[in-house]
């Protein structure tokens, strides 16, 4: 079926799926919308979350898409089980992925989890996590400062250091025996490098962006989704703010051409 999968998240950050995803499914176009007029997420409220999200969605929607992937932790954390319910197509979330991922490299069950204010405030990875796997441990931190670091483009240097060292305080703690990291946000990956060396290289840091990959080509495959047409597909890349910031960000970030993007406004949605 040569449908597209449908993207969504709060920026940039869920350039890095996106990426995974043209990576794994290389046949498959993608239409990807990042909502970075009204980016971040984290601080606001769940009404606003739920319904910034659903005017994401209900762009996509009238792109035909054939899967949805919700980028966006928050937006995960508040929406992904009223989606399930109110969609015919399937919906794939990135919380699930992340989680297992963690379980899967842990040796002490002892996980840290980090991400926005209203991500950590809902709990989403942490019931993740025991849902999975009873005696896992968990502590969960929010890092406010580091989606605005993201969005701006600030990956490395002192400045990065400074804020991401800031942010990490309270759980780079030897004595809580942390041997793993969630990035509860899927625009910290593009800060990995600056938290694995803030934290050290003895923990193992999770990115939610290959195990999601990999869960939508499974369910691709499983409801006979797949497309099966020869040629490269023409991604398009969509996002609600200014669009030289978003475009110079994606082209410093990945290597590889993402597709065309353009800057759209969304309609309001009927919650």
């Amino acid at each position: 079926m040569n449908q597209a999968i449908g993207v969504i998240d709060s920026g940039v950050g869920g350039l890095t799926v996106a990426s995974e995803l043209m990576r794994q499914l290389p046949k498959e176009q993608l239409i990807y919308l990042g909502d970075t007029l009204r980016c971040p997420y984290g601080p606001r409220s769940e009404m606003e979350i739920r319904k910034f999200t659903w005017e994401m969605v209900n762009f996509l929607l009238e792109k035909q898409i054939k899967i949805l992937v919700v980028a966006c932790n928050t937006a995960t954390a508040y929406t992904l089980s009223e989606l399930h319910e109110e969609l015919d197509i399937p919906v794939i979330g990135v919380i699930q992925p992340g989680a297992r991922a963690a379980i899967n490299v842990t040796e002490n069950n002892q996980v840290g989890i980090i991400g926005t204010e209203a991500t950590i405030k809902s709990e989403a990875y942490s019931r993740a996590l025991n849902t999975i796997k009873e005696d896992i441990k968990s502590i969960s931190h929010a890092c406010p400062s580091l989606v605005p670091l993201v969005e701006k483009g600030i990956l490395k240097g002192d400045v990065a250091y400074n804020v991401v060292g800031k942010s990490l305080e309270s759980i780079n703690d030897k004595k809580l025996g942390l041997d793993t990291l969630i990035l509860g946000c899927t625009h910290y990956p593009l800060l990995k490098q600056v938290i694995q060396d803030v934290l050290g290289h003895d923990i193992k840091i999770i990115s939610s962006s290959e195990e999601t990959a990999r869960e939508t080509s499974t369910v691709l495959e499983m409801n006979d989704l797949l497309n099966k047409e020869e040629g490269i597909p023409t991604h398009l890349i969509y996002t609600t703010g200014e669009l030289d910031n978003f475009k110079h960000l994606m082209n410093d970030v990945f290597k590889h051409h993402l597709g065309d993007i353009k800057n759209i406004k969304i309609e309001k949605a009927v919650l």
